[in-house]
C-alpha cells in the first residue's frame, strides 16, 4: 500500500484582507480520489494543522467539477478538511508521495516553511516523488538540496503562471510572480500554448502540474509514475 502526503495551505485571506483564498478544491479532490481508488493510505496535512480553508472561486460553476462536487457534498470529506493533521508531527513518517496542492493561499504559507523544505527536500534526495500544481509549486522555490543547490536548479517545472494570474484578476493580490520567481531560481519554465489549459511536467521525480485545469491530468501522471515504482 503506497503511503501519500498531501500538504495544503492554512491561509484563507489575501494580505490586503479585502478577498478570500485557500486551497483550490479541484487540485486536492482529483489527486485524493485518484490515490483513494488504488488503496493508497492517504495523510492531508498543513502548516498549523486543523481547518483548511478553501477557495470560494473555487466553488464556483466553471471550476466545480463532477469529481469535486461529489466530495464537497460528502459530510466525511468536509470533516476531513477541518481536521488536517499538522505537518511538524508527520515529518518522522515516510511516504512514497509527497503532494503540494495549490490555491493562492499557499504563496504565503507555502515558500518560507522549514518543515515543507525539508519534507521536499528528503523526499526528492530519496528517489521518492514530489509533486506539486499550481501555487502549490510556490513550496519548491526555496528548498535547497545538500550540495546547497536550489532543488529547482536547472529542472524542468511549470507552474500558474503571470498571464493566467491576470485572467484570475489576482495580480494586484499576490505577493509575487511565481512565475518569474521560478525562474530567478534557473527553474526551465514550461507553460501550455494555451493559458488555463492542462500542462503536467515530469522531470524523473519531480512532477509540476501549471493550473487547476491540470488537476485531472495530474493526478492520472502522479499515479502512473507511482505505480512504475511500486513494480
Amino acid at each position: 500500500m503506497s503511503k501519500i502526503l498531501i500538504i495544503v495551505t492554512n491561509i484563507g485571506m489575501y494580505a490586503s484582507g479585502k478577498l478570500e483564498t485557500g486551497l483550490w478544491l479541484s487540485e486536492l479532490t482529483h489527486i485524493y480520489h485518484a490515490a483513494k481508488e488504488k488503496g493508497c493510505e492517504i495523510t492531508i496535512a498543513s502548516p498549523k494543522g486543523g481547518n483548511i480553508p478553501v477557495d470560494p472561486e473555487s466553488l464556483k460553476w466553471f471550476a466545480l467539477d463532477k469529481i469535486s462536487k461529489e466530495y464537497w457534498s460528502d459530510p466525511f470529506f468536509r470533516g476531513v478538511l477541518k481536521h488536517s493533521r499538522n505537518l511538524e508531527k508527520v515529518s518522522t513518517e515516510s511516504f512514497d508521495l509527497v503532494y503540494l496542492a495549490g490555491g493562492h493561499g499557499t504563496m504565503y504559507d507555502f515558500p518560507d516553511d522549514s518543515v515543507i523544505q525539508s519534507f521536499v527536500k528528503n523526499q526528492y534526495e530519496s528517489g521518492k516523488i514530489v509533486a506539486a500544481i499550481c501555487h502549490g509549486v510556490s513550496g519548491l522555490l526555496n528548498v535547497k538540496l545538500s550540495n546547497g543547490k536550489y532543488l529547482i536548479n536547472n529542472k524542468v517545472i511549470t507552474g500558474f503562471n503571470w498571464f493566467e494570474e491576470s485572467l484570475a484578476g489576482r495580480k494586484k493580490e499576490v505577493p509575487f510572480n511565481l512565475e518569474a520567481a521560478l525562474k530567478e531560481r534557473g527553474a526551465d519554465y514550461k507553460k501550455a500554448f494555451i493559458p488555463m489549459t492542462s500542462k503536467v511536467v515530469v522531470d524523473d521525480n519531480l512532477i509540476t502540474a501549471q493550473n487547476p485545469f491540470s488537476s485531472k491530468e495530474m493526478a492520472k501522471v502522479v499515479m502512473s509514475e507511482l505505480n512504475k515504482r511500486q513494480q
